[in-house]
């Protein structure tokens, strides 16, 4: 069995087809995975994520670390029924009207406790050893962030063998692209950070993407970043971005055809990123 195969069984089902018992384990697991003095913070941002953050927190609070963490929840200007999912489980969870996921991210900061902070997108699910393989990388001496892979979720439009040609062809360009631009491989969902670190620099509010790698790349001030490959801490995500261009083939040429455009930069570094006019929030 699939270390997801549970969490992915409630993944995107209504509150209404979640049993009792499943909701009441997620709560006691939560609770007892709250601690007043964390050493990390587990901070999840949602935007009507009602059918799916249920099983993001599933999978949070039976991850095994040795240290104490705290989960908390961003809701971001949430329309749908989240409010109520939150409510249900008992995670402590804090509201942020403006929507963005830079400005979700910031008011995560803002309430974080822990020495260290962890970035969970609500629509993703994170394997047993995930919170611990980031921090052992984050405790290393002259790191200041860290961050992994992920996978997506294989459904009837996108089998397991694509995805696996996908993924594995992705895998190889990040690999190479961190070596010179390590912050263009970030995404906020597989991400951490010295908390203290990245309070001097903060998340940018005033851009649609991207305020996972603007931070990364600010916090090159402070420390190394740190690509994590290995398996235990590759996330399983959803896959409603595969489709962006029309179909899952036509993003993936798109994709393709980008890439090899930006092959010659793979092997420079680059000490200024122009923002796009698209890109900003106006």
């Amino acid at each position: 069995m699939n270390w997801y195969s549970k969490y992915i069984s409630i993944f995107e089902k209504p509150l209404e087809e979640v049993s009792e018992n499943t909701i009441k384990e997620i709560q006691e697991k939560l609770e007892l995975k709250q601690q007043d003095n964390p050493l990390v913070s587990v901070v999840a941002i949602a935007h009507n994520e009602e059918s799916r953050i249920l099983s993001c927190l599933w999978s949070l609070s039976e991850n095994i670390c040795d240290f104490p963490i705290e989960i908390l929840v961003i809701n971001n200007n949430s329309t749908d029924r989240t409010t109520e999912v939150l409510n249900l489980s008992g995670v402590k969870w804090f509201d942020e009207p403006k929507k963005g996921p830079g400005h979700a991210r910031q008011c995560g900061l803002d309430h974080a406790q822990g020495k260290y902070y962890i970035c969970i997108d609500a629509d993703t699910l994170y394997p047993p050893h995930y919170i611990q393989t980031i921090v052992d990388q984050l405790r290393k001496p002259g790191v200041s962030c860290a961050f992994s892979l992920w996978s997506f979720m294989p459904d009837k439009q996108h089998s397991k063998l694509s995805l696996f040609f996908y993924e594995f062809l992705r895998d190889v360009y990040l690999l190479i692209q961190s070596i010179k631009r390590p912050e263009l491989c970030v995404r906020g969902m597989v991400f951490g950070f010295n908390t203290e670190m990245g309070r001097k620099v903060g998340f940018r509010t005033d851009i649609i993407r991207g305020e996972d790698g603007s931070l990364a790349y600010a916090l090159k001030e402070y420390g190394k970043l740190v690509f994590i490959t290995n398996r235990k801490a590759r996330a399983l995500t959803s896959n409603s971005t595969l489709n962006a261009d029309g179909s899952f083939f036509k993003s993936f040429a798109n994709r393709f055809v980008k890439a090899l455009k930006n092959a010659t930069n793979l092997f420079s570094k680059k000490n200024n990123y122009k923002d796009e006019d698209s890109n900003l929030i106006k």
